[in-house]
């Protein structure tokens, strides 16, 4: 299945008052994200140093499509709540890939 790069920046209702832990529905949105781990949907994830402030998070996201990509995080209580949106979504052909080596070197 398609892998997809998913950069998300901050909505009209992020409050740059407050940290990220510390925005409206953050609980909320953490199970969400969590639920699409779970369902292996996003397969890595988390926020992003960036000379744009805007931007907040960076994702690997597996899907069917872009739209399907996109699709995936309409019932984010952070896109409901316009605390983030989507800044982009790219289709991400991944050639290297270490995470399998690295949980076996672990097991050791």
């Amino acid at each position: 299945m398609p892998v997809f790069a998913v950069r998300t920046a901050r909505g009209a209702n992020w409050d740059p008052a407050r940290g990220i832990r510390e925005q409206s529905y953050w609980q909320e949105h953490g199970l969400f994200a969590d639920s699409l781990v779970a369902k292996g949907v996003i397969l890595l994830g988390g926020p992003v140093d960036s000379d744009d402030p805007e931007d907040i998070a960076l994702m690997a996201v597996e899907a069917g499509d872009e739209g399907a990509a996109r699709a995936a995080f309409d019932r984010d209580p952070w896109t409901v709540h316009g605390i983030f949106r989507l800044k982009d979504v790219r289709r991400w052909t991944i050639w290297l890939d270490g995470r399998a080596l690295a949980i076996s070197r672990r097991g050791r």
